[in-house]
Protein backbone atom coordinates (compact mmCIF):
# COMPACT_ATOMS: atom_id res chain seq x y z
CA UNK A 1 0.00 0.00 0.00
CA UNK A 2 3.31 2.16 -0.02
CA UNK A 3 2.41 5.56 -2.52
CA UNK A 4 -0.91 5.53 -1.64
CA UNK A 5 -2.47 8.35 0.42
CA UNK A 6 -4.29 8.23 3.47
CA UNK A 7 -7.93 8.74 1.95
CA UNK A 8 -7.13 6.01 -0.45
CA UNK A 9 -6.15 3.52 2.28
CA UNK A 10 -9.24 4.03 4.38
CA UNK A 11 -11.33 3.81 1.30
CA UNK A 12 -9.32 0.59 0.98
CA UNK A 13 -9.89 -0.75 4.17
CA UNK A 14 -13.98 -0.11 4.39
CA UNK A 15 -14.27 -2.29 0.97
CA UNK A 16 -12.74 -4.54 2.70
CA UNK A 17 -14.31 -4.83 5.30
CA UNK A 18 -17.45 -4.72 3.73
CA UNK A 19 -16.68 -7.95 1.76
CA UNK A 20 -15.38 -9.76 5.16
CA UNK A 21 -19.09 -9.08 6.62
CA UNK A 22 -20.57 -9.64 3.07
CA UNK A 23 -19.33 -13.08 3.38
CA UNK A 24 -18.82 -13.79 6.86
CA UNK A 25 -20.82 -13.79 9.78
CA UNK A 26 -18.95 -10.76 12.28
CA UNK A 27 -19.81 -13.07 15.53
CA UNK A 28 -17.79 -15.37 13.91
CA UNK A 29 -14.85 -13.69 13.13
CA UNK A 30 -15.10 -11.97 16.27
CA UNK A 31 -15.13 -14.46 18.41
CA UNK A 32 -11.59 -15.79 19.55
CA UNK A 33 -10.91 -11.90 20.44
CA UNK A 34 -13.97 -11.74 22.50
CA UNK A 35 -12.91 -15.26 24.52
CA UNK A 36 -9.59 -14.43 25.08
CA UNK A 37 -11.09 -10.87 26.35
CA UNK A 38 -13.61 -12.05 28.45
CA UNK A 39 -10.74 -14.93 29.50
CA UNK A 40 -8.69 -11.98 31.05
CA UNK A 41 -10.90 -11.32 33.32
CA UNK A 42 -10.73 -14.93 34.66
CA UNK A 43 -6.98 -15.03 34.64
CA UNK A 44 -7.53 -11.83 36.58
CA UNK A 45 -8.89 -13.11 39.64
CA UNK A 46 -7.99 -16.54 39.61
CA UNK A 47 -4.31 -16.16 38.05
CA UNK A 48 -2.88 -19.82 39.91
CA UNK A 49 -6.22 -20.84 38.65
CA UNK A 50 -6.96 -22.44 42.08
CA UNK A 51 -10.92 -21.45 42.26
CA UNK A 52 -13.55 -23.97 41.55
CA UNK A 53 -15.21 -22.80 38.25
CA UNK A 54 -18.59 -21.66 39.60
CA UNK A 55 -16.15 -19.14 42.01
CA UNK A 56 -13.85 -18.14 39.48
CA UNK A 57 -16.78 -17.14 37.35
CA UNK A 58 -18.39 -15.08 39.86
CA UNK A 59 -15.42 -13.15 40.58
CA UNK A 60 -14.79 -12.73 36.84
CA UNK A 61 -18.42 -11.24 36.10
CA UNK A 62 -17.70 -8.67 39.12
CA UNK A 63 -13.98 -7.78 37.74
CA UNK A 64 -15.79 -6.91 34.10
CA UNK A 65 -18.58 -4.90 35.71
CA UNK A 66 -16.11 -2.79 37.37
CA UNK A 67 -13.91 -2.09 34.35
CA UNK A 68 -16.87 -1.25 32.49
CA UNK A 69 -18.13 1.00 35.23
CA UNK A 70 -14.78 2.45 35.29
CA UNK A 71 -15.09 2.84 31.72
CA UNK A 72 -18.38 4.74 32.28
CA UNK A 73 -16.71 6.67 34.70
CA UNK A 74 -14.01 7.76 32.61
CA UNK A 75 -16.34 8.45 29.41
CA UNK A 76 -18.83 11.05 31.50
CA UNK A 77 -15.89 12.54 32.94
CA UNK A 78 -14.26 13.38 29.46
CA UNK A 79 -17.46 14.83 28.89
CA UNK A 80 -17.98 16.93 31.72
CA UNK A 81 -14.71 18.33 31.11
CA UNK A 82 -15.24 19.29 27.07
CA UNK A 83 -18.48 19.90 27.62
CA UNK A 84 -17.17 23.14 30.19
CA UNK A 85 -14.01 23.98 28.05
CA UNK A 86 -17.07 24.84 25.44
CA UNK A 87 -18.74 26.87 28.11
CA UNK A 88 -15.54 29.01 28.32
CA UNK A 89 -15.06 27.21 31.80
CA UNK A 90 -11.92 25.85 33.11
Amino acid sequence: MAGLDRSDRALRGRIGAYRLHATHDSRETSRPGREAFLASFERAVDPDGVLPPAERARRAAHARSAHFAKLAYMSARARRKRSARRKGRP
